[in-house]
């Protein structure tokens, strides 16, 4: 049974530009440029039966194209021992308006959401035992990371796989943001 997620890409010279940060810390994992992704909602493992349900409750969301911009650098969890370094995005009234469209539409076809509350981020890297120190100052040479904005104008449907390496992810499906 595959682990399904949904996402939205970011172009291939953001990508880049991100992975050019991606370095120096000790006890990371930094995800592969061809991974980093936003994620919209995490569904998990599904069978068969509810695989046909997501994607055509992913064809039936409408939202138009938007802007993003990846803005800033945090960590979960906050306050404790870092476990995920991230990239941050401006706020975007319309990336939580799809997000929110996305969970409804799964919810109308039978699928529970995930329950904590949807945070935008871009994962770039996990941690094992990092040194706090190296953590912090990694954040404090990178508080100010900023992207150009980029346009948003489809949402993508990826299935995961854990390995040895860590996850790999397989495009599915894509869906075009187009006017509601």
């Amino acid at each position: 049974m595959p682990r399904l997620f949904i996402a939205i890409d970011l172009p291939d010279q953001q990508k880049r530009r991100i992975d050019s940060i991606c370095y120096g810390l000790p006890g990371t994992r930094w995800m592969a440029a061809e991974q980093i992704h936003l994620t919209l909602c995490f569904i998990g493992e599904v069978d068969s039966s509810s695989y046909g349900r997501i994607t055509d409750a992913l064809s039936e969301v409408r939202a138009d194209p938007f802007a993003l911009q990846v803005k800033g650098i945090g960590h979960f969890p906050p306050r404790r021992t870092p476990k995920v370094l991230w990239l941050g995005l401006d706020q975007s009234e319309p990336l939580l308006q799809l997000q929110r469209r996305v969970e409804a539409k799964l919810q109308q076809s039978g699928l529970t959401s995930e329950s904590r509350k949807f945070s935008p981020h871009i994962t770039i890297a996990r941690f094992n035992n990092p040194p706090l120190d190296k953590v912090a100052a990694f954040m404090a040479a990178h508080s100010l990371f900023e992207l150009p904005p980029f346009r948003a104008e489809e949402f993508h449907l990826y299935s995961s796989f854990l390995t040895s390496g860590g996850a790999a992810h397989t495009l599915e499906a894509s869906y075009p943001l187009r006017a509601k």
